[in-house]
């Protein structure tokens, strides 16, 4: 009976070992404007939109494997477009464009569909 202890113990050690991916508070991503072809790296705090051209960018979850697995992040984000109207009385509304997760390794994987913009991730902040 003291080895079956012993044995549901040391698996619970080794569960509480185990390390998940680290969730962090904010994400780097890359946006590209595909018309002007400049690149520019910025900060999206989890939970915050952040303007990128006419797209407006919300980082729900950034995920980072732990040091000792192979290097990924993961981030889910939420994308919305608002695009400029072509008059000054039109009303455009905005439109979701994306929402799902984006791998830093993969970035064509799930990739923003935009004619004007693209939109990688890079790295979680802590």
């Amino acid at each position: 009976m003291k080895i079956i202890a012993n044995v549901a113990a040391a698996l619970a050690t080794l569960v509480l070992l185990a390390t998940p991916a680290h969730a962090a508070p904010g994400a780097v991503l890359r946006g590209l404007d595909k018309i002007s072809g400049q690149a520019r790296d910025f900060t999206a705090p989890v939970g915050r939109p952040v303007k990128f051209g006419t797209l407006e960018i919300t980082v729900r979850s950034c995920q980072k494997a732990p040091p000792e697995e192979p290097p990924e992040v993961s981030v889910y984000i939420e994308v919305v477009d608002h695009p400029v109207p072509r008059r000054k009385d039109e009303v455009v509304p905005a439109k979701p464009v994306m929402s799902g997760w984006i791998f830093a390794s993969s970035p064509s994987l799930n990739a923003l569909e935009h004619p004007t913009y693209d939109v990688w991730a890079i790295d979680c902040r802590s």
